[in-house]
């Protein structure tokens, strides 16, 4: 399944400036391996050392959070398009 991933701002290191990249996977955990392949390093900032999404970060397939659904095993069907989304705290 061929999806789009659209990168936050402080992902594009890895990316070489991409906002927007194109992956495979039929999970959202097969789609991050293969953007991983891609652009090393990436899946790292994103599943923390347990494999988990990390706490402030955010993934959604669609319109759907990935939490509220099947969490990293959320199907991706071809054509979806995913977002990255830092959470941003402050005040």
């Amino acid at each position: 399944m061929s999806v789009s991933v659209r990168i936050p701002t402080i992902l594009r290191t890895y990316t070489d400036g991409e906002s927007e990249v194109t992956a495979t996977g039929a999970t959202t955990a097969a789609v991050l391996d293969d953007l991983d392949a891609s652009y090393a390093g990436i899946k790292g900032r994103v599943l923390d050392e347990a494999g988990n999404l990390r706490r402030f970060v955010n993934v959604y397939v669609g319109n759907e959070d990935v939490r509220f659904s099947d969490n990293l095993e959320t199907a991706t069907p071809d054509g979806t398009q995913i977002s990255v989304i830092p959470a941003v705290a402050g005040g």
